[in-house]
C-alpha cells in the first residue's frame, strides 16, 4: 500500500528511557519551559477528577498519573482517577461534571460534539497527549492472516462506553463485512473489553480481538507471553474509514518489538486528547498545560516505549477540537 499523507513511523526502539529522554530534550529546545503557576489553597479546585479506563490499558494509567500530579504539583488540593468503560463513558462523565478532565479518543470527541440536545458545545481539548494503535489481537497460531478472513468468525469489539466501540465497527464496515451474524461477509460482535477480551481470546471463545490503546499495551504483553498473539494489518482500511469519517484516523506502525517477538504492523491511529469543559475555570487549564509541558516525563505510563506521549508540536493537534481558550492561550504563551 502507498503512504498515505500523515503516515507516523516510529524510529527503531533504544531502550525506553534513553528514547524518552532523548524525545523530550529535542522536543523542547527552543521551547520556553514554564515553572507552574502561583497558586494558592484559595484559587485552586479543592478536588479534580480524570476520568480514565480500563484496568490493563493506557488511558487509566495516564489518568492516575496526571491526577498524581495535579496534586503533587499543587494544581489541585486533591485529584483522583477514575476508572471508566473508556472514551464514550468518559465524555458523559465530563459533560455531566462527574469528572473534570477526560481522555478520550478523537473521533469519539467528535461524534459526541455532534450530537445532543442541545449538542455538546461544551466540549474543549487540553491538548493531545498521545496517540492511540487499533490492535486487531489474534493468535498467532489462528490461521487467520487478514480481516476480511474474520468472516463468520467472531470478535471482541470493546466494551459499551468505549471509544473501541465506536471505532471497530467502523472498521468492521470498511472492511466490506457486516456485523449480523449468519449473513455473507457476517462477523458474530461480542461487547468485551480489554481483560474479558483477552481471556476470551485465551480460550477461544472469540477469533479475534480489538483494542485501541498505547504500544505496548501491557495486558496484551503479559497475555502473548501465556498464549502467541499476532496483529492484523488495519492500514488498508483508511482511505474508507476516512472518505466516510473523516481524518482523524492515521497509518501508523505498532514496531518491531514492541511485543516480544512480534513483527512490526501499520494499523490504524487516532490521536487520544486530554479534555475538559469550556466552563473549566482558565487558571486550573493554565496550569495543566504547564504540567502537560514541563513535566511530561512524570506523565508517561510505565510500560510505554516513551515515544508516542506529549511532544511539544502534538499537544496542539487536537483533530479539529478546539482547545480551551486558556489552553489555547498558554501554548501561544510558551512558544513565544
Amino acid at each position: 500500500m502507498a503512504d498515505l499523507p500523515g503516515a507516523r513511523v516510529l524510529p527503531p526502539l533504544p531502550p525506553r528511557r534513553t528514547a524518552l529522554k532523548a524525545a523530550l530534550a529535542a522536543g523542547l529546545s527552543g521551547l520556553l519551559l514554564p515553572s507552574l503557576s502561583a497558586c494558592t489553597p484559595t484559587d485552586r479546585p479543592g478536588t479534580v477528577t480524570v476520568a480514565g479506563g480500563e484496568p490493563g490499558g493506557f488511558y487509566l494509567e495516564f489518568a492516575e498519573l496526571l491526577a498524581a500530579a495535579l496534586q503533587r504539583h499543587g494544581v489541585a488540593g486533591q485529584a483522583a482517577a477514575l476508572t471508566t468503560g473508556g472514551s464514550l463513558d468518559n465524555l458523559e462523565h465530563l459533560l455531566t461534571g462527574k469528572a473534570t478532565f477526560a481522555v478520550a479518543l478523537a473521533d469519539s470527541a467528535a461524534q459526541r460534539s455532534a450530537v445532543g440536545d442541545p449538542p455538546a458545545v461544551g466540549l474543549t481539548a487540553v491538548g493531545k497527549v498521545y496517540e492511540n494503535y487499533v490492535h486487531c489481537v489474534i493468535r498467532h497460531n489462528s490461521g487467520i492472516r487478514d480481516i476480511g478472513s474474520l468472516a463468520g468468525r467472531t470478535v471482541a469489539i470493546g466494551e459499551p462506553g468505549s471509544g473501541t466501540s465506536l471505532t471497530t465497527p467502523r472498521l468492521i464496515e470498511a472492511a466490506g463485512l457486516s456485523s449480523t451474524a449468519g449473513t455473507a461477509g457476517g462477523v458474530t460482535v461480542l461487547n468485551l473489553g480489554l481483560n474479558e477480551g483477552l481471556a476470551a481470546l485465551r480460550d477461544g471463545t472469540v477469533d479475534a480481538l480489538f483494542w485501541s490503546g498505547g504500544v505496548p499495551t501491557g495486558a496484551i504483553a503479559a497475555a502473548h507471553d501465556d498464549v502467541g498473539l499476532g496483529f492484523l494489518d488495519l492500514s488498508p482500511l483508511l482511505p474508507a474509514l476516512r472518505a466516510k469519517y473523516g481524518v482523524f484516523y492515521d497509518r501508523v506502525l505498532i514496531p518491531a518489538g514492541a511485543y516480544e517477538g512480534i513483527p512490526a504492523v501499520w494499523t490504524v491511529g487516532v490521536a487520544n486528547l486530554l479534555l475538559c469543559r469550556s466552563d473549566l475555570d482558565g487558571q486550573t487549564v493554565k496550569r495543566t498545560v504547564e504540567l502537560l509541558v514541563g513535566h511530561a516525563e512524570e506523565l508517561i505510563p510505565r510500560s510505554s516505549l516513551g515515544i508516542q506521549f506529549l511532544s511539544p508540536e502534538s499537544l496542539i493537534n487536537t483533530a479539529g477540537l478546539p482547545l480551551h481558550p486558556a489552553a489555547a492561550a498558554a501554548y501561544r504563551e510558551l512558544h513565544g
